[in-house]
């Protein structure tokens, strides 16, 4: 048995308030995703350095370029879920929504998203705070996401008890 029901189709393209929309990343994003990553880099290790490890200061395009492949792979086998956030025209990624399976309990769902610096505090963030929970409520399968980053700090998430 799989963290999603059989059948569930994930969405492919989703129109954000604002002019921008998700899609699943893959490999061809690299040259838009790394200067977003990297200009960024500071500010996204803030958030996910200590529970993930990135994104590391000296993470070269190639690496960036094979991570988003690997996240295209788990997107297919629905093992776990990589959105862009990117302007309407996609001359912009602004930003990554991650939908994946608990690692740790009392959740059946991990939800967490990150704008570049330019956007960060802005309108774009608050309409993502905003949007995503109410799209995981419409659209996605879960009874429990936790939005981590959100309805609980990444320390206290660091601190939950693993899944078995």
């Amino acid at each position: 048995m799989t963290w999603l029901p059989d059948g569930f189709a994930h969405p492919v393209h989703v129109e954000i308030p604002g002019g921008c929309h998700l899609r699943p990343i893959s490999g061809a994003d690299a040259p838009l995703d790394y200067p977003a990553v990297m200009g960024s880099r500071e500010r996204l290790w803030s958030i996910y350095g200590k529970a993930w490890g990135w994104p590391s200061e000296t993470m070269t395009y190639e690496a960036n370029q094979a991570d988003l492949e690997r996240h295209a792979h788990e997107i297919e086998a629905h093992q776990s879920f990589n959105y862009t956030v990117e302007n309407d025209d996609r001359t912009a990624l602004l930003g990554c929504v991650y939908i994946d399976p608990p690692e740790k309990a009392g959740a059946d769902a991990e939800i967490s998203w990150w704008v570049v610096d330019s956007e960060a505090g802005g309108g774009l963030e608050r309409s993502l705070d905003t949007f995503v929970p109410r799209w995981i409520a419409e659209v996605w399968p879960f009874e429990r996401p936790r939005f981590v980053g959100r309805d609980l700090s990444w320390d206290e998430w660091l601190a939950l008890p693993d899944l078995v």
